[in-house]
């Protein structure tokens, strides 16, 4: 349960991109997401349960039109999973998918502003009532980067954060 219940983190953990069509500064940017990354956060494995905190690491290697962030994620004593993701873009668009939340792949789409890349996330299966969620990648300073992960709560229709990672350059 707790590894199907994981996948937000593992989406947010899970991020490689593969980009065309490249607009002003996404070169630049993509880039500055290079290197080996490791840090902590906490996860929701629904969106009404307590959070369970985890740690990742990942490794990036970019080029001006790619970036592949290949990592783990793991909470609790029982829990490890390698994530990866695949998005590419046209301008400032993004679309693609992600494997290794344990539902199967899920669609990406999207477009970055500022130091954000903000994804739509389309589940393969349902998770929490539905098979939609929105994910941010976010540059923070010059070493770190935030993943975020939110869902709608079934029973309030709130939006809940289902994960948190802050990620520095090690």
């Amino acid at each position: 349960m707790i590894i199907r219940s994981m996948k937000p983190v593992l989406l947010a953990g899970a991020l490689a991109l593969s980009v065309s069509g490249v607009h002003a500064g996404e070169g630049e940017f993509l880039k500055s997401l290079e290197g080996q990354w490791s840090g902590a956060g906490t996860v929701k494995v629904r969106t009404n349960a307590n959070p369970i905190k985890v740690n990742c690491k990942f490794s990036s290697d970019t080029t001006d039109t790619s970036l592949s962030l290949d990592g783990n994620c793991s909470g609790l004593v029982i829990f490890s999973r390698a994530i990866k993701a695949d998005l590419k873009s046209k301008g400032a668009r993004y679309a693609g998918s992600y494997v290794g939340a344990g539902t199967g792949k899920a669609g990406l789409a999207g477009s970055r502003k500022g130091n954000a890349i903000n994804l739509g996330i389309r589940w393969a299966k349902e998770v929490n009532g539905d098979r939609e969620a929105v994910m941010t990648v976010k540059k923070v300073g010059e070493n770190g980067m935030r993943l975020t992960t939110v869902d709608v709560d079934p029973k309030s229709g709130k939006s809940v954060i289902t994960s948190e990672i802050n990620l520095r350059r090690i």
